[in-house]
């Protein structure tokens, strides 16, 4: 037909086989063949990367969402993915789109299009740009793109709509969004689409998924490919050097951007060691500028969000840096910009959003990847002024002054009442402690250095804090800077308070030399001054530092002379302190009825006074001075009335000590599988609140006890696990006592020479340690042990040992069981087939 001529009527064409854009020709015989192959913009992706390493469970949750029928074909999908710049998310998108092709879920092909939605303004696409492009990439002519967003938009949808049709469904790709508006009129109505931000995007309808830092592992698992594929298989730097492929990572802090940048500088220089490079990164202030590589760098990756923040943002941003711990509270952030919680909250989440914090655990407190602090560092410091960085710190190091102190009040037995201060209730306070310690401690650091005074009351207000969660290595930190600064500001009265709590701490640190040490110090510069209260607590925590050394003589003159101070000065609570003290070195010294008259006194007074938890102290040593002088009922009584007293005050760790000594003393009425249950859950407190050798000590009791139920091979377990742990903390005289318990087990498994050589290490240890009575009571039991073995000779020398040590210590009970069984190896040695009841072997 001709062109021009009219179409004759009820002609018609039909199409088929693919989508025509524009106009349509219509005649008799007109025929149209679409090419069998999408468009080749369709098959346009990037290429990813050969070295993707450590992302398999959000790669799975991402292509579970691309799966067909994951949320219907004609509804569209979108899986906004967003995290820090530099993380990766890029290239995550770009991993589960090829994979979706591959598996078919895609006939139709993928489109990508990169918003540069963090670039300055003439590299960033608006939504029409970009939908321009688009069309482009469906084949539609400039011609037919509409002038109109809107307009650009249905023409977009409805040709993605065509395609799903027809069973080609399309994946859209669109990174690097800065915010749902500028992605949403890009997303298909039919399809799928994956968007990329910094932001968290939650205003489009779709599955969030934020990407995190990679692991140290997949970090140097990273590094060391990327290695091996710019160098081959022969760089193997990272296999060579484990370690300092770790630290390298550790510096970049899990960011592939990072590791990617490493691993470019070590390609370039492949005679450049790994410790070099290292060495290079090692100084923070300058780890920002040594990450790039031409024209790659973490910061410049840093500084497009940074530009995108407005400057209530920046600054915040800026000044968080000033928080010294490596997380801040809502609270703490408010306080150091100087705004109302409310208004700074909605700061801190949009700078979540961002991806430039991130929440730290539980909501309303916020952290920095660590580079990302070293980048806000640098900028807060250059804008020092502006900030008022200065007062932003006063102010931060001012508000943990006053509610550390607060909160502190509710341990502290001389405060009446501590929810005057601030706390409603203990559990409450401690709650707020446990989270800002980290945050506590570092503002005592930085209170030393820059306002001494304010490091100084801190580091002593924490004290009590740091007793109940048993954080004495902290202690120990605190307690020093507090000397030193109480040093600088030349403040003799401030150096005896702080020289106290450094022994105190040592002490409980188990660093008992440098406990003696600092004590002694303490109590000369306390009478140099005229503090007798500081020198009565020196003396005290000087005592039990010696009773731990086992030096009870010296123990016992500081325990008495801080009493006659404390009575002196009428320090009624200080005085009830140096009784129990005194009734542990008592108990220690085995003068037992004199440990019951200290122990009910002390535990009288420190009730009178209020101060529980010292009284439930003196109600455990009270216990077990009653159980050394076989009043076992009533050492169950003051047992029973410490562990109500410590779960009264929420003293999970004290409740521990009362519940040994149940143990023991259940054991002794013949309790025993009761007594085994007990120690089972002292065991299991010591582990629940990470005491190691309080765990072995507990174990050790346990095995003994095991041992008196008759449930040998049970005990030779419990008590080589007390043994292993007791050696690892460094106990030796409990590790010799455990040693003990277990030669005892060993022999009635009938593992006569293991039972010999366990039981010699124990008397050796004991005897190193000094502990005679124990020593003795093992060299009965080696005795025992030779005997049975049929080492006649060295039975007997062993009970005379035994015999030998009970009589110089005036112990004439003992003395006669060292007798009698020394009567029985001579026995066994004339007649070797008798037997004798009345051998005795050590609890």
């Amino acid at each position: 037909m001709a062109v021009g001529e009219p179409v004759p009527h009820g002609t018609h064409n039909m199409m088929s086989g693919g989508i025509v854009i524009g106009p349509m020709v219509m005649g008799r015989d007109v025929t149209v063949e679409l090419p069998a192959a999408v468009p080749s913009a369709l098959n346009g992706l990037h290429a990813g990367t050969s070295q993707f390493v450590g992302r398999g469970a959000i790669l799975r949750e991402l292509l579970d969402l691309l799966a067909p029928g994951a949320a219907g074909s004609t509804v569209v999908q979108v899986s906004a993915v967003a995290g820090l710049a530099g993380v990766g998310k890029t290239e995550l998108a770009l991993q589960a789109a090829h994979q979706a092709l591959a598996r078919g879920w895609f006939p139709g092909g993928a489109l990508m299009v990169d918003l540069h939605g963090y670039e300055p303004e003439p590299k960033r696409l608006e939504s029409g740009q970009a939908l321009s492009g688009l069309l482009r990439a469906l084949c539609v002519p400039d011609e037919h793109i509409p002038p109109g967003v809107q307009d650009r938009e249905r023409l977009y949808r409805a040709i993605l709509a065509e395609y799903a049709a027809q069973g080609r469904r399309i994946l859209v790709v669109i990174d690097n969004a800065s915010s749902g508006n500028q992605a949403a009129p890009l997303l298909p109505g039919a399809g799928a689409a994956i968007v990329t931000s910094r932001h968290t995007l939650a205003d489009l309808d779709g599955r969030l998924l934020d990407l995190d830092v990679l692991s140290a592992p997949e970090a140097v698992d990273l590094l060391d490919r990327l290695l091996r594929l710019k160098r081959g298989d022969a760089d193997t730097r990272v296999a060579d050097d484990p370690g300092q492929a770790r630290r390298l990572v550790e510096f970049c802090s899990g960011l592939p951007l990072a590791v990617a940048i490493v691993a470019a500088l070590l390609a370039a220089q492949p005679a450049k060691p790994l410790a070099r490079m290292a060495a290079d990164l090692a100084a923070e202030h300058a780890r920002p500028a040594e990450l790039r590589y031409e024209q790659t760098a973490v910061r410049a990756a840093f500084d497009l969000s940074y530009g995108n923040l407005d400057d209530a943002q920046g600054r915040l941003f800026r000044l968080l840096t000033v928080n010294p711990g490596p997380e801040v509270s809502t609270e703490a952030a408010a306080i150091l910009s100087g705004l109302e919680e409310r208004p700074a909250r909605r700061l801190l989440e949009e700078l979540a959003r961002a991806h430039l914090i991130e929440p730290a655990g539980v909501y309303g407190r916020w952290r920095m990847h660590d580079l990302v602090r070293l980048y806000a560092s640098d900028l807060g410091e250059a804008n020092a002024g502006q900030d008022d960085r200065m007062g932003a710190r006063a102010r931060l190091l001012e508000y943990y002054l006053t509610t550390s102190w607060n909160a502190s009040s509710h341990l502290n037995p001389t405060i009446t009442d501590p929810a005057a201060h601030g706390f409603g209730y203990q559990e409450q306070a401690l709650a707020w402690l446990d989270a800002e310690l980290p945050n506590l401690v570092a503002a005592c650091r930085t209170g030393a250095e820059l306002t001494p005074f304010a490091g100084m009351v801190m580091a002593r207000s924490l004290g009590h804090y740091l007793v109940r969660r048993r954080r004495f290595e902290e202690w120990v930190e605190l307690a020093t800077l507090a000397v030193h600064a109480s040093r600088r500001l030349s403040d003799r009265h401030a150096e005896c308070k702080a020289l106290g709590d450094l022994g105190a701490a040592l002490m409980n640190a188990r660093r008992f030399t440098e406990a003696i040490t600092t004590c002694r110090d303490a109590v000369a510069l306390c009478r140099e001054t005229g503090d007798r209260r500081g020198e009565g607590m020196a003396l005290g925590n000087m005592a039990q530092a010696l009773r731990e050394m086992r030096q009870p003589e010296e123990a016992m003159i500081a325990c008495r002379d801080a009493d006659v101070i404390f009575r002196e000065t009428g320090f009624r609570r200080e005085e009830g302190l140096a009784l129990a003290t005194l009734g542990g070195v008592l108990l220690q010294s085995r003068q037992f009825e004199e440990a019951v008259v200290a122990c009910r006194d002390a535990a009288a007074i420190l009730r009178e006074t209020g101060d529980r938890d010292n009284e439930g102290t003196a109600l455990v040593n009270l216990g077990l001075a009653l159980v050394e002088t076989h009043r076992f009922e009533e050492a169950v009584a003051a047992c029973r009335d410490a562990i109500a007293i410590f779960r009264d005050t929420g003293n999970r760790h004290g409740e521990v000590l009362p519940l040994t000594n149940l143990g023991v003393a259940l054991q002794e009425l013949g309790r025993h599988e009761e007594a085994v249950t007990t120690h089972q859950d002292t065991v299991a407190m010591y582990r629940e609140t990470d005491d190691r050798d309080g765990e072995g000590r507990a174990l050790a009791h346990l095995g003994r006890a095991l041992a008196r139920s008759q449930r040998y091979e049970e005990a030779v377990t419990t008590c080589r696990d007390a043994v292993e742990i007791l050696r690892e903390t460094g106990d030796r005289h409990n590790e010799g006592l455990a040693l003990t318990g277990l030669g005892v087990a060993l022999h009635e498994t009938h593992r006569l020479e293991e039972a010999i050589t366990t039981t010699r290490v124990a008397v050796t240890i004991l005897r190193e340690v000094g502990d005679r009575h124990h020593e003795g009571w093992a060299l009965i039991n080696l005795g025992l042990d030779l005997m049975d073995a049929r080492r006649f000779t060295e039975g007997i020398d062993a009970c005379l040992d035994a015999t030998a040590i009970f009589r110089e210590t005036g112990d004439r009970d003992n003395e006669g069981t060292a007798l009698a069984n020394l009567r029985l190896v001579l026995g066994k040695m004339v007649r070797p087939g008798d037997t004798d009841p009345t051998s005795a072997f050590s609890p």
